[in-house]
């Protein structure tokens, strides 16, 4: 798959996630196959930019690939000032936001609020596209509630100003994360365009990538929520892709490695307890089909020492596999 003048590894995309997809993610979720990881979101408020939460999220130190760096706001001229920042800082895809359907977002007209206002997605998109010499993507849903599904409209925009990239979350913004993804939009979207069309919504295992896929004919697909705590999930799915057979799941030696270093990596990217509290909501993701009751989480959060977390860990998957010892997830 390409875009603009980059071919990616393969066409598994990482979604950009606010508070998920930070470096150490990101690092890990490429290592296991994504083709391309994109960033947090970022403010195009220059006013946020020097923050040190800004600073972290344009954090890209030590990664390999293409740097792919999403930007959201509503004012194209700011839009176009964030672009040429960020390209500044390294970036060499620009996304833009106008997927996000966080009421803290929309209510600044930003994300996919804009989906109701096609001359300002023009505006915008015309904006960001002049600003920069690299190629510009964009992240948008289907629509902004179900009786009003305009993404084939946006995307014929996109097209129109020269958008290199088209990731469409098979849901409107009225719908959040709620149901199940609808992929018709998706596929009507790709018969009505010709740049690469990029499927995501409740792709979770390699057989729905394949369905997704077909049944779109998108080019590619993005996984946002699927990912997390389980970053293998794109190895599984290109095997899947490649060969037809579905590729065993890690055993409990290395689902506790993989977990170990990207928990390391939170703890020295972060530092002291901003590591520590960071790690929770990750651990808890890779542990909860094991920790149902919670029992092992209440423990874990208690902690606040990097050092404990790691050891912590190390027990929880030495007991596991004492229990199971030929098993994994």
């Amino acid at each position: 798959m390409r875009i603009g003048h980059y071919t990616l590894e393969n066409n598994l995309l990482l979604a950009p996630m606010a508070g998920v997809t930070d470096r150490p993610f990101r690092q890990m979720c490429k290592r296991m196959g994504a083709g391309l990881v994109v960033s947090e979101m970022l403010s195009s408020n220059p006013k946020v930019w020097h923050t040190e939460k800004s600073k972290m999220r344009m954090d890209h130190t030590g990664e390999h690939g293409i740097r792919s760096v999403q930007i959201a706001g509503s004012d194209p001229s700011l839009m176009a000032e964030a672009a040429q920042f960020n390209v500044n800082n390294g970036a060499q895809i620009i996304d833009i936001n106008m997927g996000c359907p966080a009421k803290k977002v929309n209510k600044k007209m930003a994300g996919s609020a804009l989906l109701q206002y096609p001359d300002q997605v023009e505006a915008i998109l015309a904006a960001v596209v002049d600003a920069v010499k690299v190629p510009v993507t964009l992240k948008i849903r289907t629509g902004w509630d179900p009786e009003n599904r305009n993404g084939v409209q946006i995307a014929k925009l996109a097209q129109q100003y020269n958008i290199q990239s088209l990731a469409v979350h098979g849901r409107t913004r009225a719908c959040m994360y709620k149901g199940n993804a609808e992929y018709d939009t998706i596929r009507a979207i790709k018969n009505a365009v010709d740049i690469p069309v990029v499927a995501n919504g409740d792709i979770t295992s390699p057989q729905q990538a394949k369905f997704v896929l077909e049944h779109t004919g998108a080019d590619g697909i993005m996984v946002g929520r699927g990912a997390q705590g389980n970053p293998w999930i794109f190895r599984e799915i290109q095997h899947f892709l490649q060969t037809g057979e579905i590729l065993p799941k890690p055993d409990y030696t290395e689902q506790c490695s993989v977990m170990l270093e990207h928990i390391d990596n939170v703890h020295n990217f972060y530092g002291g307890i901003g590591g520590v509290r960071i790690a929770r909501k990750h651990v808890g993701w890779y542990l909860a089909k094991y920790d149902q009751g919670r029992q092992f989480r209440a423990h874990f959060n208690a902690i606040d020492d990097a050092a404990e977390q790691l050891d912590a860990l190390t027990m929880f998957f030495s007991q596991l596999s004492q229990k199971s010892p030929s098993s994994a997830a």
